[in-house]
């Protein structure tokens, strides 16, 4: 079972721990032209998840928040507002004693809203499955111009180290014709498992095919840009 932690209140006192870090010049999480510490607080969009990543038994958090830079933001005539800035990812660790101490930052990791493309929205979300794994899932949807709404999980364990991507799992939806695909990569087994469907017809059989995966270095967390795109990896042999 996930579970999403989103706290006003926990959100506020990790934006704190941020601020007064960049002060210190021991960190930096928000970008200096977020609008001040008080706006961190009270307008920042964020999500939040909680575990023991680490697994040393104190309580860790990641979060996402979206800066509200003015100078990347548009509001349409009926009042609608667009935030076109790019999501901070940020990982906390839990401490014996006090506040939990910023772990790293991470940016250009999570996709944000295009100026370009003012239909396409995106959303992120953060979770934890029962391994304690920190799972980041992304999607886009689009108010016009297209019915597919696709979503990917990504899945990173902590291990000598750092965080390392052992699974993403991608999923999309066609709200015109109902049609769903699922596909499951685990980079541990080297499996990956697709399943096609029909949500708007019970007559189109489930179909689910199985393929082995070349065995690559995991990923690290960081290291590219999440996105939605549908996998494209060959089968082995």
């Amino acid at each position: 079972m996930k579970r999403t932690i989103i706290s006003a209140a926990l959100c506020a006192a990790l934006f704190s721990i941020a601020a007064n870090a960049q002060k210190k010049g021991t960190g930096r999480l928000f970008p200096e032209t977020w609008g001040g510490e008080k706006s961190l607080a009270v307008k920042s969009e964020c999500t939040i998840a909680g575990g023991d990543f680490n697994k040393d038994g104190f309580k860790d958090v990641a979060v996402i928040a979206v800066p509200r830079n003015p100078a990347l933001m548009r509001t349409r005539e009926d009042g609608y507002e667009y935030n076109f800035n790019k999501p901070v990812l940020a990982v906390f660790f839990g401490q014996k004693k006090g506040k939990p101490k910023l772990h790293k930052e991470y940016r250009d990791t999570i996709p944000g809203n295009d100026a370009e493309d003012e239909d396409c929205f995106h959303e992120n979300q953060l979770t934890v499955n029962d391994e304690g794994d920190l799972c980041i899932t992304v999607g886009e949807f689009y108010a016009a111009g297209s019915a597919d709404s696709p979503r990917v999980e990504y899945v990173f364990r902590w291990q000598n180290g750092d965080f390392f991507l052992i699974g993403k799992n991608y999923g999309s939806f066609s709200r015109y014709s109902g049609e769903a695909k699922n596909v499951s990569e685990n980079y541990l087994t080297h499996k990956m498992r697709t399943v096609t469907s029909n949500v708007f017809d019970e007559d189109v059989p489930e179909e689910e095919t199985w393929i082995d995966l070349p065995d690559v270095p995991l990923q690290k967390l960081g290291s590219e840009l999440l996105t939605v795109s549908e996998p494209e990896i060959e089968a082995v042999g």
